[in-house]
């Protein structure tokens, strides 16, 4: 069991920006390492990603193109998703033939559902929750036009009820329930960007299965995040990106899961030659034969440096003791973070912030009470809502040092990161909250 000694990172290879490198300009300690909060966006960058990059420019310049398979360091081009591949499994929770470490969330979305999404007349329409993620939103309807569908009919949006910030999961499977026979896709958030909800995936996969559903799941906050059982559950497809908790670096290669009752259903639409078996790719034959299982779908060589990138942060996963030992950590960061916020003279239950009209500068949570429905992010409601405070409470929490991530109008979203984030993390976020609401009711 790794060192839960919360005052000290879970790792300390990963590269936290000082203060003075983010502009914070009211920090009295400018060569100190700021506070960052912002790991539910983008993951800080570690020394191992740093080293395999550098290793990777090396090969390059002293073996050119022979580095796809003369390696310096035995990791030739050619198969190095063979090094990233099985620790992805284990992170998901999967067979290693499940899983394929390839391009960008949604074009790997697009790619599952051009193969997933198969409407017909009577059953075509996508379950979602309400206000997914922009992205996942646009290629839900650019899906059903592409199939002839009006989206305004073919998508059904789960809503929280009046009054509440997050779905209920019997609101969820009552919906799958009603309207199962016209239902092609269920596909929700494992974790909800804005609220931070990490939806009960396990349930909402079985209901859909019961009604006859493929159930599909964009994991881009749940990767490296919450433990995922994604074989076990029987998901049917996931995507999902590593630069957030993965800490691959801006724009890193992504990922997608197929479960292996489908390989031999499910045969890539859109080929492409790194899809193609290893023993004849590079004999160039004019017939497509993919590999057997997720990594079939693959279709052009990935860049290495990303795959570097991504292995780095991996591999420091693998030594720590992977998502048990992150998790662990990640319950007692997030819900001392909590506790802080709570206390706070400026906090407001989530109840009374729905219901009650005021005029003082308060804030709420939004993100779930409840640890098992959430990661490690929590998402702050700064009320009144429309009257511009969060504008000014991040403003003055980035001056001081204190980097979370702002969701216009209202809302910023703090996640202690567990590989990297300390109890002191947590402590100074709140005090520089409360300082800023002094601040501005002053």
């Amino acid at each position: 069991m790794a060192d839960l000694d919360l005052h000290k990172p879970l790792s300390d290879e990963f590269v936290v920006p000082t203060n003075a490198q983010i502009g914070a300009t009211e920090s009295l300690a400018p060569n100190h390492s700021s506070v960052y909060l912002c790991g539910n966006s983008l993951g800080l960058m570690s020394k191992r990603s740093n080293q395999l990059v550098q290793e990777e420019l090396s090969a390059w310049a002293t073996n050119a193109v022979t580095g796809h398979f003369s390696h310096p360091k035995n990791r030739p081009w050619v198969s190095y998703c063979d090094n990233v591949t099985p620790l992805l499994a284990e992170i998901v929770g999967a067979n290693e033939n499940e899983v394929a470490c390839m391009g960008t969330l949604t074009n790997n979305l697009h790619l599952m559902m051009d193969s997933f999404y198969k409407p017909t007349p009577e059953r075509y329409k996508i379950l979602c929750e309400s206000k997914a993620f922009p992205s996942d939103q646009y290629a839900f309807a650019s899906q059903a036009k592409a199939h002839d569908f009006d989206p305004d009919n073919a998508i059904i949006e789960v809503s929280p009820r009046e009054g509440e910030y997050t779905l209920r999961e019997e609101d969820i499977l009552e919906t799958i329930e009603q309207h199962g026979s016209s239902i092609a896709l269920v596909i929700f958030s494992g974790i909800q960007y804005y609220t931070g909800q990490w939806f009960p995936m396990k349930s909402i996969t079985t209901k859909a299965k019961e009604k006859g559903c493929i159930c599909g799941w964009d994991l881009a906050h749940a990767f490296g995040n919450v433990p995922l059982k994604l074989h076990e559950w029987d998901i049917d497809f996931a995507v999902w990106c590593t630069y957030k908790y993965g800490n691959s670096g801006p724009g890193g290669i992504a990922g997608l899961f197929v479960h292996e009752k489908w390989h031999n259903v499910e045969r890539p639409k859109f080929a492409g030659w790194w899809g193609h078996e290893l023993s004849t790719r590079f004999k160039m034959p004019p017939q497509f034969s993919p590999i057997s299982g997720a990594q079939g779908f693959q279709q052009s060589n990935p860049c290495v440096l990303a795959l570097a990138s991504l292995l780095g942060s991996l591999k420091i996963f693998k030594e720590i003791g992977m998502l048990p030992v992150i998790r662990q950590r990640s319950l007692l960061l997030t819900g001392h973070l909590e506790k802080l916020l709570r206390e706070s003279k400026y906090f407001v239950p989530p109840s009374e912030a729905a219901t009650k009209t005021r005029s003082n500068p308060r804030f709420t949570i939004i993100t779930p009470t409840d640890p098992e429905s959430r990661g490690a992010q929590l998402s702050l409601l700064f009320l009144p809502v429309g009257a511009g405070n969060m504008v000014k409470i991040f403003d003055y929490l980035a001056k001081h040092g204190v980097t979370g991530d702002e969701r216009e109008p209202d809302v910023i979203r703090l996640a202690p990161a567990p590989l990297y984030n300390t109890i002191d993390d947590c402590e100074a976020a709140a005090k520089y909250l409360n300082e800023a609401f002094d601040a501005l009711t002053s």
